[in-house]
């Protein structure tokens, strides 16, 4: 009987094994397609990444090898000996005839047509880029955003029509302004570098948090740029910024006044500064330039 219980036994723990053994195999078949299953995703994974990136590097070295062309092209069209002929008439006949104001307050340039008919080229230029190629990643004071014909057509009327001293006709949305006025302070930033200096007019703190907001996101400035001593200042009253930029001028600066849509008038202490660009908030209202202080 002990014999009988034994074998019964034997036979039991055989069959367990069988049966482990069996699951084992199983669970082994399982794993190895998961691994075949897995090292396919990751190939096909992979791949996929690696084309990406390979579009990605490609498409970069398209940009700056396209960059680069342009800049060679832009150099080969200066046209360097006609600007400095130009320039030398200009700068005999203000010496042979000074006029009082520039006697009276050299440090008081009042810009005209002519002055950005002469950097027409540099201008159109840059409007151009801004509207054919926009870089949303370039250095700040350069125009991050995209920039539409509607918003070039003022900026260029702006330039060229009113010597860049004048009201434009708002856009009906202070977001599309302050677009507007990004793009005139990049392309005065070229022609300026450090020296331009722009002052914000606008009546509410709420409206002065949307140029300080808009303005970081059209030109990639930070907030450390706007204040008393840097790129952009911000001002409720405009008697402040009378002070302000009159002080500009006498240190060498230049001075760029912007001024929102919801001041219904421009005051005359504005009026004497080189460059200042108005919004107009009713297009027809630009008829009557008495609205405007003219």
């Amino acid at each position: 009987s002990n014999s009988v219980t034994d074998s019964c036994t034997v036979q039991e723990s055989v069959t367990e094994l069988e049966q482990r053994k069996q699951a084992l195999q199983i669970a082994v078949e399982q794993l190895e397609k998961r691994r075949d299953r897995i090292k396919e995703e990751m190939r096909k994974n992979f791949a996929g990444v690696s084309q990406e990136i390979a579009i990605r590097v490609q498409g970069f070295k398209d940009y700056l090898v396209g960059s680069l062309q342009d800049l060679a092209s832009a150099a080969e069209q200066l046209d360097l000996p006609t600007l400095e002929a130009a320039s030398k008439p200009a700068e005999a006949a203000s010496r042979e005839t000074p006029t009082k104001e520039t006697e009276s307050n050299p440090t008081n340039p009042q810009l005209s047509e002519s002055s950005f008919q002469a950097t027409s080229k540099q201008i159109r230029g840059l409007l151009d880029k801004y509207r054919n190629r926009p870089d949303y990643y370039g250095p700040p004071w350069q125009l991050r955003r995209t920039f539409e014909p509607v918003h070039a057509q003022r900026v260029s009327n702006w330039f060229f029509t009113q010597g860049a001293r004048g009201a434009v006709p708002s856009l009906g949305s202070r977001l599309q302004n302050i677009l507007v006025a990004a793009a005139a302070m990049s392309i005065l930033r070229k022609l300026y570098g450090d020296r331009l200096r722009t002052l914000v007019l606008v009546n509410s703190p709420e409206r002065l948090g949307e140029w300080r907001r808009g303005l970081q996101d059209c030109l990639g400035i930070s907030r450390s740029d706007f204040s008393q001593d840097r790129g952009v200042t911000l001002f409720e009253a405009p008697e402040a910024l009378v002070i302000k930029a009159d002080r500009l001028l006498k240190e060498g600066q230049m001075p760029l006044v912007i001024i929102d849509e919801t001041e219904n008038q421009v005051s005359l202490g504005i009026l004497q500064f080189p460059l200042w660009l108005a919004f107009a908030p009713d297009p027809q209202k630009m008829s009557n330039m008495d609205d405007f202080g003219f």
